[in-house]
């Protein structure tokens, strides 16, 4: 178990209800948030590099890496932890290529065909998603469902986080159905309190890795 994956906040401003968004994620962080991934789809590059490093300092204090959705020159900028790409981002080789040795670098993975394919990298983990069906994100593949999950953890050498429709009560068959951790965005950043919110779910998947590990 790659401790870091445990439990994976993806950001979206929007999603934190108006309150401010560094307070929101370093609540979580103290909840048990164990990295972060910081995704801006609307700010200008000087907005994002400015967020980064802003993010960057506050999750140095716990030690928590931050990783940089889709934008590599973003995360060279700040000296991110590493990068989040999808399927039709930025090429692994060349990502990988440009950050260097000991960068985080993970990959989305929407249908079978992207599990295969990543077998030839040296990835730092494989994002299955979506798990669940979610608001969140709609421009995806139909969701991977726990049966689709169990496929790749058969199919695939790299841990894998699940994204997508995750809450308390579906975290624990996540778990126990071959994810590595858990990736979640508004059952933390729309909580009440981010805090709890973490700390409740980082209480389940760690609950959940005792359990015996079922056989794929």
């Amino acid at each position: 178990m790659n401790s870091n994956l445990e439990l994976y906040l993806v950001t979206d401003e929007a999603a934190c209800l108006g309150r401010d968004f560094y307070w929101v994620v370093e609540e979580a962080v103290k909840g048990g948030v164990t990295m972060v991934q910081l995704r801006e789809k609307s700010l200008s590059t000087r907005a994002f590099i400015e967020r980064a490093k802003r993010l960057k300092a506050i999750l140095e204090t716990y030690n928590v890496p931050l990783i940089i959705n889709d934008r590599l020159d973003v995360a060279l900028a700040v000296d991110a932890d590493g990068v989040h790409i999808g399927q039709s981002d930025m090429p692994f080789q060349t990502a990988h290529r440009l950050l260097g040795e000991g960068k985080i670098i993970g990959l989305s993975a929407e249908k079978q065909d992207d599990v295969l394919e990543a077998e030839q990298w040296n990835l730092s983990y494989l994002a299955v998603s979506p798990l669940f069906a979610t608001p969140t994100k709609t421009d995806t593949e139909k969701p991977w469902e726990l049966d689709g999950l169990q496929w790749a953890r058969q199919q695939s050498r790299h841990p894998l986080v699940v994204i997508g429709g995750l809450h308390p009560e579906n975290v624990h068959d996540a778990i126990t159905n071959g994810a590595n951790g858990v990736a979640v965005v508004s059952a933390i950043c729309s909580a009440p309190s981010p805090r709890e919110a973490a700390q409740a779910l980082k209480s389940i998947i760690q609950n959940s890795i005792l359990w015996p590990a079922k056989n794929f």
